[in-house]
């Protein structure tokens, strides 16, 4: 699976599912994307849920070449994501022809408690 190069340089790893879910996206603290002292930087939360997104899409659509165009976007800050390990997990709510809905979510050590949360709405391009 390809990520764009700033999954790299934020060091997500992809954790694959063997029950035909959408993979889980690992990001690992890093003090490259410092927030206030002994927090993760909200861009970086929200760009890890924008990736579990598009992960979940390519999964719904079985296709990694798909693209799609965001046409809205709102994220729900939880609370602040702390000095561990950051996962994320996408699911598309909604597959049409020309529009896709898809949410995720990001929690650190427990993921009944979110850090946040992100609506995305694509353009499906195919």
């Amino acid at each position: 699976m390809s990520l764009p190069p700033y999954a790299e340089f934020l060091g997500v790893t992809v954790e694959r599912s063997d029950d035909g879910q959408p993979p889980v996206l690992v990001m690992p603290f890093s003090s490259d994307v410092p927030g206030r002292p002994g927090f993760l930087h909200g861009g970086a939360i929200g760009g890890l849920l924008e990736m579990a997104a598009i992960v979940a899409l390519w999964h719904a659509l079985d296709d990694e070449d798909a693209r799609g165009k965001p046409i809205g976007v709102t994220v729900d800050y939880m609370r602040g994501g702390r000095e561990l390990p950051t996962r994320a997990k996408g699911t598309v709510t909604r597959l049409g022809s020309r529009i896709a809905n898809v949410e995720a979510v990001a929690w650190q050590d427990d993921a009944t408690k979110p850090i946040a949360s992100a609506r995305m709405n694509y353009l499906l391009t195919r």
